[in-house]
């Protein structure tokens, strides 16, 4: 591959799974394009192997559980074997690419930051904080403990295939059980891989406020909303360099991480909040209800009204 093509490559960006896999050439029938959640078996989707991926990025999670599979996979700098028992996840941002060299059994899941506060835990970073970490090396368990993992995973799919009206809400509880097995298993004794990259530092602190900040925001103990100066202040850089640092890493820009953010929390506490709109607008920053509105409405086509009325029974 050329130089200049790896760099058009690295440029791309996939906003969730369905728009990946047309763009790679790959089946999505089995793919929902109405919900950000989405779970299917590898062997179904690469059915000529061997498969080497792109680089890209995405804006969403993926977590693989590999029953019964060889390949390998690179986030960024650092690139880990797969081996049948392995599990590992990769949060949005990053550099991927991926390469299979046999597959007989591995499930992917892939899922929205939206989704994950939506559904599966309003507070899911407090939670489980390892969601934010910049690189969590994969783990390859024994049979008896993989077992446990594929329980949950299987019941996950069975019901993203169902029709139930509870669907989303069995969903979202499985997988809060599915993060706490994760959280027993990879997070007790995580020993996070040291980059020796400052930026990947820059990276990891800024999410980490971004998060803390808009907690903060929610619960009240600030009304101011952080601009990108506070972000910079926070980490002692300049504006400019924590902006093209964030660029450059991740993809996307810092504005349209606090944006996204914004929107997350937003739909977060339209769904789950008894607070009016008023208040919800008052408590991420908006000094004015329809300013609020008008913003939701251009960053997710529809009004707080309606998307409440929509995702509240």
């Amino acid at each position: 591959m050329s130089e200049k093509k790896a760099r058009q490559e690295e440029r791309i960006i996939f906003n969730n799974l369905r728009e990946q896999y047309l763009y790679q050439g790959l089946p999505v029938d089995s793919i929902d394009a109405k919900t950000a959640f989405t779970i299917h078996n590898l062997k179904d989707i690469h059915l000529e192997l061997p498969y080497t991926s792109i680089v890209y990025r995405t804006n969403f999670f993926s977590f693989v559980f590999v029953k019964d599979a060889i390949g390998k996979y690179t986030t960024d700098e650092q690139t880990f074997n797969t081996s049948p028992g392995t599990i590992y996840f990769t949060n949005p941002g990053h550099f991927k690419s991926f390469e299979w060299k046999e597959i007989r059994d591995v499930h992917l899941v892939t899922l929205s930051e939206s989704f994950l506060k939506e559904n599966v835990h309003p507070k899911i970073f407090e939670e489980f904080p390892f969601l934010l970490a910049e690189t969590v090396p994969p783990r390859t368990l024994q049979p008896e403990v993989f077992a446990e993992f594929e329980q949950l995973y299987l019941q996950i799919e069975k019901e993203y295939f169902s029709s139930s009206t509870y669907r989303t809400r069995m969903i979202g509880n499985l997988f809060v059980v599915l993060l706490l097995k994760i959280k027993e298993y990879f997070w007790e004794d995580y020993n996070p891989i040291y980059e020796g990259n400052r930026s990947s530092q820059i990276v990891k602190q800024f999410k980490r406020t971004l998060e803390q900040h808009y907690r903060d925001l929610v619960n009240g103990k600030t009304d101011k909303v952080f601009r990108v100066q506070d972000y910079a202040a926070a980490q002692h850089l300049h504006p400019n360099y924590l902006s093209n640092v964030i660029k450059s890493k991740t993809g996307k820009p810092i504005g349209t991480w606090i944006s996204e953010k914004t929107i997350t929390e937003a739909r977060t506490l339209l769904q789950h909040s008894p607070a009016s709109i008023k208040q919800i607008a008052g408590q991420l920053g908006f000094t004015e209800a329809t300013h609020f509105s008008n913003y939701f409405k251009k960053q997710t086509g529809i009004s707080p009204v309606l998307y409440r009325k929509q995702h509240t029974s």
